[in-house]
């Protein structure tokens, strides 16, 4: 089994991003599939073209999007993607969207066709916040989940793809007082868990 997974470069005026930190620091295989790295760019179009790209190159069995969602409190795993653009800051090339739709023939929304609710209580089991969400956002995050998730339903049916959304970590927050942060090392270690849940849906 190949599982493609993805994180973003920073983005909002911050140095790191654990998406791809976290990313970065898993090995090459985890639960006997094959792990499959990369980094997105926080540019709407070119977030979803380039992940496509690699969906294109790689042919996974199974594609994870990870992001950064600074104020949530765990883990959390996107259920539904709309088809819908609205952004409160600009992308990291200045594009700042408002009230525009993915993609002008797609359905309002997609729901991810990985295991969420297993994914979210096996992360718990194992001793940290997971919560299953059904609001991707308007911004970056949702726009790739949507258009990964369009692109497979046209082009491969038995391909499986979501979208989880992670912390800050602790260096990210020194200057925002009361938000919530995970270790880096945390948010590895629930990654991996999420890819373990899949790899085993699969078999």
């Amino acid at each position: 089994m190949k599982i493609l997974i993805t994180g973003f470069e920073p983005f909002g005026g911050e140095l790191v991003n654990p998406s791809l930190e976290a990313v970065q620091r898993l090995e090459n295989y985890i639960g006997g599939a094959e792990i499959i790295k990369r980094s997105l760019p926080v540019v709407f179009q070119k977030s979803v073209d380039t992940l496509i790209g690699y969906v294109k190159s790689e042919r996974p069995d199974a594609v994870i999007c990870i992001g950064q969602a600074g104020g949530v409190s765990g883990i959390t795993v996107e259920r539904i993607a709309v088809n819908l653009m609205d952004a409160s800051i600009a992308d990291n090339e200045g594009c700042q969207p408002e009230d525009v739709p993915v993609c002008a023939d797609g359905p309002n929304a997609y729901f991810s066709s990985l295991p969420v609710k297993r994914m979210v209580q096996t992360i718990k089991d194992n001793g940290l916040p997971a919560f299953l969400s059904n609001s991707a956002g308007t911004y970056v995050c949702n726009n790739t989940m949507y258009g990964l998730l369009h692109h497979i339903e046209q082009h491969y049916p038995a391909m499986r793809g979501g979208f989880i959304h992670v912390p800050y970590i602790p260096e990210q927050v020194l200057d925002k007082p009361g938000k919530a942060s995970m270790a880096l090392g945390d948010i590895v270690k629930a990654t991996r868990i999420a890819i373990s849940v899949i790899a085993s849906y699969a078999e």
